[in-house]
C-alpha cells in the first residue's frame, strides 16, 4: 500500500484557491487544452508525512503510531489550529516542475505534529520520506510544457493570494492508488 498522512483543508478553501487557479496562466493553459496536470480539488491535501510502500500487515503499526502523535500534539490544547491557504512557489525545474500553494496561520502545532509522526514511524520502523517537511498544497504539475516565464508568473501571482481561515479539525492516513486515474481512499482519521 502506497500510504501518506495528511490534513485536509474544508470545500471552501479548496473552491477559493480554485478560483484563484482558474486565473493563473496554469488555469488558462488547462482551459485551453494543455495537459498541465492540475490537482483535482476533490484530493486537494496538505502532506504532513509520505510513508510510501507499506506492507499491509504494517498498517496496525501505522495506525498505532500516528494515533500515538495525534493524541501528542493536542494534549493539553483545546482548540484547532487555524490555518489558510496563502502565498506559492514551485519546485523542481523543466518536467519536474510543480506549482504549489504555501500554508499559512497557526503553524507550529502543524510543525510539530509532523515531527512527531515521524519520530513515531520511525520509532515503529515504518519507512517515510526524510526531506524536510515543507507545509504546502500542490496546484499543479506543469512540467514542461509551459514556459518558465509563464510559472514564474504564475508564483508572482500567487504570492499575493489569501485564503480564506480555516480549522484544522482532523489528520488523515490515506492510500493512494497511483496509475492513470490516480484516486485516494481514507483509511483513518484522528482529530487535532
Amino acid at each position: 500500500m502506497r500510504l501518506f498522512v495528511a490534513v485536509h483543508p474544508p470545500p471552501e478553501a479548496v473552491a477559493h484557491l480554485g478560483e484563484q487557479v482558474a486565473r493563473l496562466r496554469t488555469g488558462a493553459a488547462a482551459a485551453a487544452g494543455i495537459d498541465v496536470r492540475l490537482a483535482d480539488p476533490a484530493d486537494a491535501h496538505v502532506t504532513l508525512a509520505f510513508l510510501g510502500d507499506v506492507e499491509a500487515d504494517r498498517l496496525v503499526a501505522v495506525q498505532s503510531a500516528l494515533g500515538l502523535a495525534a493524541e501528542w500534539s493536542r494534549d493539553g490544547r483545546h482548540a484547532a489550529p487555524r490555518l489558510r491557504l496563502a502565498g506559492g512557489g514551485r519546485f523542481g525545474q523543466d518536467r519536474a516542475t510543480v506549482l504549489w500553494v504555501d500554508l499559512r496561520g497557526e503553524l507550529e502545532p502543524i510543525l510539530v505534529l509532523a515531527r512527531l509522526i515521524r519520530s513515531r514511524l520511525r520509532h515503529a520502523r515504518l519507512p517515510y520520506d526524510e526531506r524536510p517537511f515543507r507545509p504546502h498544497l500542490t496546484v499543479a504539475r506543469p512540467g514542461d510544457r509551459m514556459s518558465p516565464a509563464d510559472v514564474a508568473a504564475d508564483v508572482a501571482t500567487l504570492d499575493d493570494y489569501e485564503g480564506p481561515q480555516w480549522p484544522a479539525t482532523e489528520m488523515v492516513l490515506v492510500r493512494s492508488n497511483p496509475g492513470p486515474r490516480r484516486s485516494y481512499d481514507r483509511l483513518a482519521a484522528w482529530p487535532l
